[in-house]
């Protein structure tokens, strides 16, 4: 059986890839994805994937933070 993909999951996905896109990413970009993926008490598989993803970007300095 197929697991569903959260609403939270798609919206954190689009954020994420955006900050991927831009290379950058602003604190405040970083507190909504956190907030998102926290907003339904649970993270899921997919929203655990994302985070990962996303600070490994960021550790590798692919995604950069800005002010």
């Amino acid at each position: 059986m197929k697991e569903e993909v959260s609403e939270s999951s798609i919206r954190l996905r689009a954020m994420i890839e955006q900050a991927i896109a831009d290379h950058k990413i602003t604190r405040d970009d970083y507190d909504k994805i956190i907030n998102i993926a926290t907003e339904d008490g649970y993270i899921d598989k997919h929203e655990k994937a994302l985070l990962s993803q996303l600070q490994q970007m960021i550790e590798d300095r692919l995604v950069k933070f800005v002010i």
